[in-house]
C-alpha cells in the first residue's frame, strides 16, 4: 500500500510538471524535476529524454548530467554514464554548486560496475576457450587412436594407446591447472575497503588521518572541507585543514599492496 501511494505521488508530480512544460518549455528545472520522478519510478528512457531536453537549453546543467549518468548506468551504458558524471563534476566546480560527495560517489560506483561487467566478460571468454581447447585435445587423441596401424604396429597398438592417453591426460591436467590458477587470481582481485578513501572509494594515494581517527585521501577531504564544510564527513566533528596528519603507516601498507597487485591501480 505504501509503495503504491509513493508511486502515485510521483505520477501526480509528473503530471504537474508536464502541464507546466505546456505553458513554458524553456525552463530546465522542470525537465530535471520530472526526470527525477522518472528516476524514482525506474523509467530510464524517459529520464534520458528529459535530461537531453534540458541540456538542449543549458548544455552544462549539472543536474541534467547527473541524472543522465544515473539512467545510463542502469541501462548498462557505462562509458556514456562516466562521461556524463565527469561533465557534471566539471560543471559543479565551474558554477560553484554544492552536491556534497554525491557526484564522485556515483562516478565511482559506475566505474566499479563497468569493471565488474568487463571481468564477467573475461570469465565467460576464458570458459569458452578452456572448453574449446579441451575439445581439441580430446578430438586429437581420438584421431590418433583411430589411425590405421601398419602390420608391424598391430601388436603394439594397445601399448601405444595407453601412452597416448597418458600423455593427453597430462596435457589436460596442465590446461585445467592453468585456468584454475587464472580463476584463483581473479577471485583475489578485490581491494580491501580499508585501503580506499571514505569519500571517493578509490585506493588512497596520500592518506591523512583526522583527530577523530578516520583516514581519508587528502585531495578528497580537502575538497570536502572547501566545498561542503569544515567538518569530518563521517563523524561530523568540526575539522580544519591544518589538523590533517599524514598516515604514513597506511601509505606503506597501500604501497606494499600495489607492489603485489599492480592491477589494483586501475581498479
Amino acid at each position: 500500500w505504501y509503495q503504491r501511494r509513493v508511486r502515485d505521488s510521483y505520477e501526480e508530480a509528473i503530471s504537474c510538471y508536464t502541464k507546466a512544460l505546456l505553458k513554458n518549455d524553456k525552463v530546465t528545472t522542470i525537465y530535471t524535476n520530472r526526470a527525477l520522478c522518472y528516476l524514482k519510478l525506474e523509467l530510464w528512457d524517459r529520464v534520458l529524454r528529459d535530461c537531453k531536453l534540458a541540456l538542449e537549453i543549458d548544455k552544462m546543467m549539472t543536474k541534467a548530467h547527473f541524472f543522465l549518468g544515473q539512467a545510463l548506468t542502469e541501462l548498462g551504458k557505462f562509458d556514456e554514464a562516466i562521461a556524463a558524471y565527469t561533465t557534471a563534476i566539471e560543471s559543479a566546480k565551474s558554477r560553484k554548486e554544492h552536491f556534497g560527495d554525491d557526484l564522485h560517489q556515483a562516478l565511482r560506483r559506475t566505474k566499479k560496475k563497468k569493471l565488474q561487467k568487463e571481468e564477467e566478460q573475461r570469465m565467460s571468454e576464458e570458459i569458452e576457450l578452456q572448453t574449446l581447447l579441451t575439445k581439441l585435445l580430446i578430438d586429437d587423441l581420438e584421431r590418433k587412436k583411430n589411425q590405421e596401424p601398419s602390420d608391424d604396429e598391430v601388436v603394439e597398438i594397445d601399448k601405444q594407446n595407453e601412452d597416448l592417453e597418458a600423455n593427453y591426460t597430462k596435457y589436460l591436467d596442465t590446461l585445467n591447472n592453468l585456468f584454475s590458477e587464472l580463476d584463483d587470481r581473479r577471485k583475489r582481485r578485490e581491494v580491501p575497503d580499508y585501503l580506499c578513501g571514505k569519500i571517493s572509494f578509490e585506493i588512497m594515494k596520500e592518506p591523512v588521518i583526522t583527530p577523530s581517527g578516520v583516514t581519508y585521501e587528502r585531495s578528497d577531504l580537502e575538497e570536502h572541507l572547501q566545498r561542503v564544510g569544515h567538518f569530518d564527513p563521517l563523524t561530523r566533528v568540526p575539522l580544519k585543514r591544518e589538523k590533517l596528519t599524514p598516515n604514513l603507516a597506511m601509505k606503506e601498507v597501500i604501497e606494499h599492496f600495489l607492489e603485489n597487485n599492480p592491477w589494483a591501480e586501475y581498479y
